[in-house]
């Protein structure tokens, strides 16, 4: 079971990190997911990519980044949020590289879920 509080973030909160987010949760471990720029809802491809692994982002809403995320955590995923996200001494740090699921075809959102479902795997306890 994850250890660590994880917080997950990217640009809209609206696609990676709150699939991420979900993920993790689901292994047992407490996560958190905001953007840089939060969006009013998430994309409904998302929505749907997820609900195929039995997983409901039904009635998530899009956080907007805050310190109090950053301070609350003790791993800081990022995923394009490039300099907007804040740097806090003595926090752990990981970008992951991924393409935005944001109006892509599902079969594009899937291949992004299942890397992001195996990134989240292998993240330290």
């Amino acid at each position: 079971m994850p250890a660590s509080r994880v917080l997950f973030v990217c640009i809209g909160n609206a696609g990676r990190s709150q699939m991420a987010q979900a993920f993790y949760e689901r292994a047992g471990g407490e996560a958190r997911s905001a953007g840089s720029r939060a969006e009013d809802r998430l994309h409904p491809e998302v929505v749907e990519a997820m609900r195929e692994l039995g997983i409901d982002l039904d009635g998530r809403v899009p956080h907007q980044l805050a310190q109090e995320d950053v301070e609350w955590a003790e791993l800081v995923v990022t995923m394009g949020c490039g300099d907007a996200c804040p740097v806090l001494p003595g926090k752990k740090y990981l970008d992951w590289n991924l393409q935005d699921p944001a109006g892509m075809p599902i079969e594009v959102v899937r291949k992004i879920r299942d890397r992001i479902a195996g990134l989240v795997d292998e993240l330290p306890g």
